[in-house]
């Protein structure tokens, strides 16, 4: 690479190496974590500001993403009382909310994931599962095990040295295949 081409992703030479250059296209997954932060402060700030507004949320100094789109979602409809000091809930707590739901839908895959792959290392049926989650069928549970595992980031290599520390802290079961089937079902 030519210096003009290292120096293209930094500014112009001499420039400050932490100043983005601004012909620069940004990165779109650091600006979605910037966004999502953001979101999540505004609303801590603007609706958990007091002791009593921090009440409405697990926990005490900043809410969890799905506390914070609960909370302005509630606010919105009324089901959550607005105290007198606190501002209304206006267009920019709404939009980031609405920045902060796929972060919340991934925790919420993550979590079904790990909960389906436990239940089946502890024995449970696919049948089971289905009554658990309202399905009507076996197949439909595993469908959606299945669904859940092809959204979620790519788990860690089986044959990497702590796979099996890994599997041991998820429930895995040691007979499981990549996605916590058992060969025989």
């Amino acid at each position: 690479m030519t210096d003009h081409a290292a120096e293209a992703g930094r500014g112009a030479p001499g420039a400050d190496p932490f100043t983005p250059d601004p012909f620069a296209l940004p990165d779109p997954g650091e600006a979605r974590a910037h966004r999502a932060a953001a979101a999540l402060f505004r609303i801590a700030e603007r609706h958990g500001g007091t002791p009593r507004q921090r009440a409405r949320q697990v926990n005490p100094h900043l809410p969890a993403p799905h506390e914070a789109v609960r909370l302005v979602a509630f606010l919105l409809s009324g089901a959550a009382a607005r105290e007198d000091d606190e501002p209304e809930v206006d267009r920019a707590d709404i939009t980031a909310a609405l920045t902060l739901l796929p972060r919340v839908r991934a925790e919420l895959d993550e979590l079904e994931a790990g909960l389906l792959t436990m239940a089946r290392g502890r024995g449970l049926t696919w049948q089971e599962i289905a009554f658990g989650l309202g399905l009507g069928t076996p197949q439909a549970a595993r469908q959606r095990h299945d669904r859940l595992n092809g959204r979620l980031p790519a788990a860690p290599d089986a044959t990497a040295p702590d796979a099996t520390a890994s599997d041991a802290r998820h429930g895995t079961p040691r007979d499981a295949g990549p996605r916590g089937d058992r060969a025989s079902e």
